[in-house]
């Protein structure tokens, strides 16, 4: 039992022993003390005071004078109006820390029997990957990291759209404007070369569509009528038919684009366990419609369409089959909820998409529900808001949505020229001074995009995230680094810290004990991130914790302490510091330097 559990615990039996009240467990919590006040835990006694028929000053003292006398870790405590602050016992925090040092298995909870899906990134194949789905990748794998060490086996997926109007558009466009052109033969990524006849079936579409115009038709039929538009729907049928020379061309351009996405996804560092393709599961779904029409779950109407209505759920109609019998996107949707389950026997998936589409899958997740899928009531849609620029900070490749691979590069174009400007590579090789640019260049941007709650649109401002002070990932980066430093030192003097004995310590710091309190933290911290698939929750929590650091540093004394047995004490916590941050960033997907 952990000391919070153990006073949470003290507080009820005083309710029962002083008010003859059981007061369920729950309902008590523990907040840290405000730093200007004495103590470690605060207890807010307000809600409680029907209970206690007393004053809050008087209800605090009691339950205090009862926590003094009952719980051997509460030596003390002081009360401000109703505010209840306890102060613990030091050797309480050495204890605790004795724990946390010789557990192997700090910060990885034990398996919880459930298996997860996080599907993330979800790309079309008509274009290279952008800003918005750096986000999009940023939070998918690291809420998958978070689900781990909370105990949940995951499976990483990605839902791939390759096929539809949008693909046909890039392959009809290279047909004419292409002469041949490749990957190898241009020097673009496959996905950008891709990107680049999107770009060009656009232009040139607007261009026939103003001349149809000039010719009398109105906007509309000049957008219907326009040849290239006519070309990609015919396209689009040829592909759906398995036109042999246009599943050829597709699986072409789509292998250019795949080894753009690796080579993109091997940057950012991000990983899947499964992909799935829109080719395969488009058809998916016919059969939950005859399903749900059976179960009376779903409606006919007069021109042969097929509903459901969720009217009583607060929502509205919703099409899942056309009159003439074809799919609309929601039911490939329900086919491939239905597909993963039937694959991996998941409890919970996560499907990790903008906010655009919260409505799509609010409907998705209420359907399923109502089909009786054992899986329903773990589907969580994990919506998040866009990334805007500060205008002109960054180049784009097509002037309107800024290229993931450039924003990475110039990410760490950014972090050398900042490097190199506060002197902080002397000693490092080009390779050591190369890598660590990329350490800090992507660490600032994953950092940034990582720390603001998923749920709320967000500024990527390029210049602040790359900042050695402040709540940044550099900032966190170069704590590690010096503390890494400061391990290099230890083991140089021989001070030997990897299996030590702290019971010779009987004193602390007020930095020492707030360091040691942070540390327990930690596995509480990835509880609440996995409980609110929220990375934001561990990005602040990493950054409490390197200032704490910091602060522990500059108050107190490591190599110039006398006594062995301290001096080894604050080394050993330094290197759980260091440990936690290193296992800390991993969550989200980042790494930390050793030296800097």
């Amino acid at each position: 039992m952990n000391i919070q559990e153990n006073i949470i615990q003290g507080i009820q039996l005083a309710f029962q022993n002083i008010y003859n009240h059981d007061l369920p467990l729950d309902q008590i919590a523990l907040a840290p003390t405000r730093k200007e006040f004495q103590g470690t835990y605060t207890f807010v006694v307000f809600p409680f005071l029907k209970i206690s028929q007393v004053n809050p000053e008087a209800t605090a003292n009691q339950i205090g004078e009862y926590l003094k006398g009952n719980i051997p870790s509460v030596t003390g405590f002081n009360v401000v109006k109703g505010f209840l602050n306890l102060e613990l016992n030091e050797l309480v925090w050495v204890d605790l820390f004795q724990q946390i040092y010789s557990n192997p298995n700090f910060g990885q909870l034990p398996a919880n029997g459930q298996k997860v899906m996080v599907e993330y990134s979800s790309p079309n194949t008509n274009k290279p990957l952008h800003l918005g789905h750096l986000r999009n990748n940023f939070l998918g794998f690291s809420v998958a990291e978070i689900l781990k060490a909370t105990g949940y086996e995951v499976i990483k997926s990605n839902l791939v759209n390759d096929r539809g109007i949008h693909i046909c558009k890039s392959m009809v466009a290279y047909q004419h404007f292409g002469n041949g052109e490749t990957p190898e033969s241009s020097g673009l990524k496959g996905d950008h070369l891709a990107g680049k006849y999107y770009v060009i079936f656009d232009q040139e579409y607007k261009k026939q569509i103003k001349d149809l115009v000039s010719k009398g038709q109105s906007e509309d039929e000049a957008k219907k009528n326009a040849p290239l538009m006519l070309e990609a729907q015919d396209m689009l049928r040829k592909w759906e038919s398995n036109d042999e020379a246009v599943v050829s061309l597709w699986r072409q351009m789509n292998d250019w684009v795949y080894a753009g996405f690796d080579a993109t996804y091997k940057k950012m560092g991000v990983t899947f366990d499964k992909f799935y393709y829109e080719s395969d599961t488009y058809l998916l779904g016919k059969d939950i419609v005859e399903e749900g029409l059976e179960k009376g779950i779903f409606f006919k109407k007069e021109n042969g369409s097929v509903w459901v209505d969720l009217t009583e759920e607060g929502l509205d109609e919703k099409l899942v089959r056309r009159a003439d019998g074809t799919s609309v996107y929601i039911t490939q949707d329900l086919g491939t909820a239905d597909l993963k389950y039937k694959d991996f026997k998941i409890d919970k998936s996560v499907y990790v998409v903008g906010n655009e589409q919260d409505y799509h899958f609010e409907v998705l997740f209420k359907i399923m529900r109502k089909l009786g899928r054992s899986y329903g009531d773990g589907l969580y849609h994990l919506s998040y808001g866009m990334v805007d620029l500060p205008t002109g900070k960054m180049k784009s490749r097509e002037g309107t949505v800024v290229d993931a691979d450039d924003l990475m590069q110039e990410m760490i174009e950014t972090a050398e020229h900042h490097t190199k400007e506060l002197g902080k590579i002397e000693g490092f090789s080009d390779e050591q001074a190369r890598e660590l640019y990329e350490i800090l260049g992507l660490g600032a941007l994953k950092f940034f995009l990582l720390k603001v709650d998923p749920k709320k649109r967000m500024l990527f401002n390029p210049q602040e995230s790359i900042e050695f002070q402040g709540y940044t990932g550099p900032f966190i980066q170069y704590s590690h680094a010096r503390i890494a430093a400061i391990l290099r030192k230890a083991d140089q003097i021989g001070v030997s810290y990897s299996a030590p004995d702290f019971t010779g310590i009987s004193e602390l710091t007020e930095s020492e004990a707030a360091l040691i309190l942070l540390l327990n933290d930690y596995e509480k911290k990835i509880k609440l991130a996995a409980e609110e698939l929220s990375p934001s929750v561990i990005a602040q929590y990493l950054f409490d914790l390197a200032k704490e650091y910091n602060r522990f540093y500059a108050d107190v004394p490591i190599f110039h302490e006398k006594d062995l047995g301290i001096q080894t004490f604050r080394v050993a916590l330094s290197s759980m510091t260091a440990k936690t941050i290193k296992k800390g960033m991993s969550l989200l997907g980042i790494a930390v330097p050793e030296r800097m």
